[in-house]
């Protein structure tokens, strides 16, 4: 007769090794000035293929736009969500992140066996999950959720040029280009904008002191690195997230 050790140790394996479905989960937005950081979660169809799925970030924008479309009309269930800026700037962008991408996978319709994450940090999450280097680029479902990732953040960044054209978001999608960081020096930052982002906090300085910020220095400090965070640091500031 078995021990019942043995048999905990049995069952384990089994609950690791269970088959189910598969979950793909990616973002976009993380390096932007403004605007959400958004995430996608995505079951695909084993029994109805998608062709041409691959990393958002080397298809064209009439590439993205036909594979979303086709995303949504043959998976099994797709979940796309998304951390505010205010919650960016509140808890730092890798935790809002890490936020979004676990509101993406409870808004799943279906509940996954395991969840594959492009990148190699995970969310909270009450299912097995596995980070994925490079996930985007060798595993379809996360290549699904980067293209449903980017396409909605692309379009969200279309209706904030319309609300204020003036900073070109339809073209840099937020990011930190010379044309965004001339805008913000212009203008100040609107109330899309990263108050926690270096350039953003440069642009509001100015504005309150009422001189300019060197162009150069905005520009050297919208490539500087934030600080690495621990894996263990994101879990614990996310358990008392929303």
């Amino acid at each position: 007769m078995r021990s019942r050790k043995f048999l905990k140790a049995e069952q384990a394996a089994l609950v690791w090794d269970a088959p189910g479905l598969i979950a793909g989960v990616d973002e976009a937005g993380r390096g932007p000035l403004a605007g959400p950081v958004v995430a996608a979660a995505v079951i695909l169809d084993d029994q109805r293929p998608i062709r041409g799925l691959a990393d958002s970030k080397t298809l064209t924008a009439l590439q993205r736009e036909r594979l979303h479309d086709q995303i949504l009309a043959k998976a099994l269930c797709c979940s796309v969500a998304q951390a505010t800026v205010e919650e960016i700037d509140t808890h730092n962008i890798l935790q809002a992140t890490m936020l979004a991408m676990r509101r993406a996978v409870e808004g799943l319709r279906l509940k996954p066996a395991k969840v594959l994450v492009d990148g190699n940090r995970l969310p909270t999450l009450d299912v097995l999950a596995e980070a994925i280097v490079k996930g985007d680029a060798r595993i379809k479902a996360i290549s699904a959720a980067s293209i449903l990732a980017k396409v909605h953040r692309d379009r969200l960044c279309e209706q904030l040029h319309v609300e204020f054209p003036h900073y070109g978001f339809a073209g840099h999608k937020g990011y930190g280009t010379p044309e965004h960081l001339e805008a913000l020096l212009r203008h100040g930052a609107c109330v899309h904008h990263r108050r926690s982002f270096s350039p953003v906090a440069a642009a509001l300085a100015r504005t309150a002191a009422g001189a300019a910020v060197p162009a150069e220095a905005m520009m050297l400090a919208s490539v500087t690195p934030a600080p690495p965070l621990t894996v263990e640091s994101v879990r614990l500031d996310l358990r008392a997230a929303p």
